[in-house]
């Protein structure tokens, strides 16, 4: 809904991004929004930024959500009812003002002023044909390849991948913390608390296992061959990135960079100009081995700690011919919690690992899964929201095919 909604305000001419599509849709869960009136408020508060947009806003709700224009029940002077698009009897607009031009609308005309007639209204929540097309839309962009998208089609795309929420389980540590509903018994409290009784020990104390979320190490391949995907799934690193701490991202085409913090950046737009500052390697070759070799020399032991989950995502092309593959996807293997894999080849029905890096790289991976649509993308973001399950012994170099199935 807030997706549909946005790109409708987009193609009319408001400033309207994936970020205020974010927002609409964080105001409309908080809120609990149930009727037109309550919609219209929180689209109002999240999309406009400007008097000036207002007629073009109303415009875009009435036909969207298939309610009336607020404008037609207020007592504005016949200059701002003029500012209203005609409907049906083909009466042209005055010239030299628009309704996209906020430097042309009367200075009587405020936010303020359309607000009253959005709040008398209770009608109940009812999405307009367009909201169904909309809907129909995302579903079928959720089995469209990354590659195949147009430029507006990308645009939901991005919108739509900033929407996910990403939960993963949080580890158990070994340290414990004060809880009344705890297991544990804890004698040193309980103890204190006696002194304060005349050593009568009135009160049990217990404890609890503290938690902590877990690190998300991302190692994303941006060779010619991944170039692409890679662009896409930047907008989802970036999103995950500021939605959750203990996130660390690494770019590797011919070297490894760091980009954590250039991504931790609010503004898309400018996260990615820092990124593209310093990659210098974008669309060029692959040196998987070398890359791994070089994140297990200088950054495992940093960011591979307390229980990590790593996201590889490469073709397993490798130039070098899986020179030193193996070795360093089984340190890498052994030293996180859980190593997914995931490979955009795979949404070929017919796929075989028969690339040498490939076959090297496989029998080290806790999941091999695809990663080139948006339905792909939910999967693996429902696989890392469950319970880790207890690491299988690693497999051996023949049992790729077992793995691969």
């Amino acid at each position: 809904m807030a997706t549909g909604f946005g790109i409708a305000l987009h193609d009319a001419g408001l400033p309207v991004g994936p970020d205020r599509c974010e927002r609409l849709a964080r105001a409309v869960t908080i809120m609990g929004a149930t009727t037109v009136a309550e919609l219209r408020a929180c689209a109002l508060a999240t999309m406009v930024s400007d008097p000036g947009q207002m007629p073009t806003f109303d415009r875009v709700f009435a036909a969207v959500f298939g309610g009336p224009s607020p404008f037609r029940n207020l007592n504005l002077p016949n200059a701002a009812r003029s500012y209203e698009r005609p409907e049906s009897d083909g009466s042209p607009q005055p010239q030299g003002r628009s309704e996209d031009n906020p430097g042309d609308l009367p200075s009587g005309l405020r936010v303020s002023d359309a607000v009253p007639a959005a709040a008398d209204s209770d009608e109940p929540l009812v999405e307009g044909p367009a909201v169904h097309r909309v809907a129909s839309a995302t579903e079928r962009l959720s089995g469209r390849d990354f590659t195949e998208l147009s430029p507006a089609e990308l645009r939901q795309l991005v919108t739509l991948m900033r929407e996910m929420a990403l939960a993963i389980p949080p580890r158990r540590t070994r340290r414990f913390r004060t809880a009344r509903d705890g297991k544990r018994p804890d004698l040193r409290r309980t103890l204190r608390l006696a002194r304060r009784t005349g050593g009568e020990a009135i009160r049990f104390a217990r404890r609890a296992p503290r938690v902590k979320p877990r690190r998300l190490v991302v190692l994303c391949d941006i060779s010619g061959s991944m170039s692409r995907y890679a662009q896409i799934l930047l907008h989802f690193l970036h999103a995950v990135t500021n939605d959750r701490d203990r996130v660390h991202v690494f770019l590797f085409g011919t070297r490894l960079s760091n980009v954590t913090r250039q991504l931790r950046h609010r503004d898309p737009e400018a996260a990615f100009q820092m990124v593209s500052h310093v990659v210098p390697d974008w669309s060029g070759g692959t040196r998987i081995g070398e890359a791994l070799d070089s994140f297990n020399r200088l950054w495992a032991r940093r960011v591979l700690g307390q229980g990590a989950i790593v996201l590889l995502i490469t073709d397993g092309l490798d130039r070098d011919g899986a020179k030193g593959l193996a070795e360093n996807m089984d340190r890498l293997h052994r030293s996180c919690r859980r190593l997914i894999w995931l490979n955009p080849l795979l949404r070929w029905a017919g796929f075989e690992p028969k690339s040498q890096g490939i076959r090297a790289m496989l029998p080290h991976v806790d999941d091999f899964r695809p990663v080139h649509n948006l339905a792909s993308l939910r999967a693996l973001v429902d696989l890392l929201s469950r319970p880790l399950p207890q690491r299988p012994p690693v497999a051996r170099v023949g049992e790729f095919e077992r793995m691969a199935s």
